[in-house]
């Protein structure tokens, strides 16, 4: 929350190009779906894997992005097809 809140209000008035205030939105937006995918993660059959693989790719495909958005550096956003593909995992292992 304290994420979105920053992104709101943080950046609307800021020297941020849009495109990097979209990548925060963005990573914001999926942070707190995902997160809210954990609190299903116990009532699925498999819930450490399905949380150990959410949680790793919360962190893998979110954090790039952030960091992106709010310094401009790309260093770190080839990590982020690892986290979505993490984050496909996730919700496979939650379905089955």
């Amino acid at each position: 929350m304290a994420a979105a809140a920053y992104g709101a209000h943080g950046l609307r008035r800021s020297d941020r190009d849009e495109y990097q205030k979209e990548l925060y939105e963005t990573a914001n937006r999926y942070h707190l779906l995902h997160s809210l995918a954990l609190l299903a993660a116990p009532h699925c059959r498999r819930p450490a894997l399905a949380g150990s693989l959410l949680c790793a790719g919360i962190g893998f495909f979110c954090f790039p992005l952030y960091y992106h958005g709010l310094s401009g550096d790309p260093g770190f956003n080839r990590a982020a097809p690892l986290g979505g593909t993490l984050l496909i995992l996730g919700w496979g292992a939650m379905a089955l």
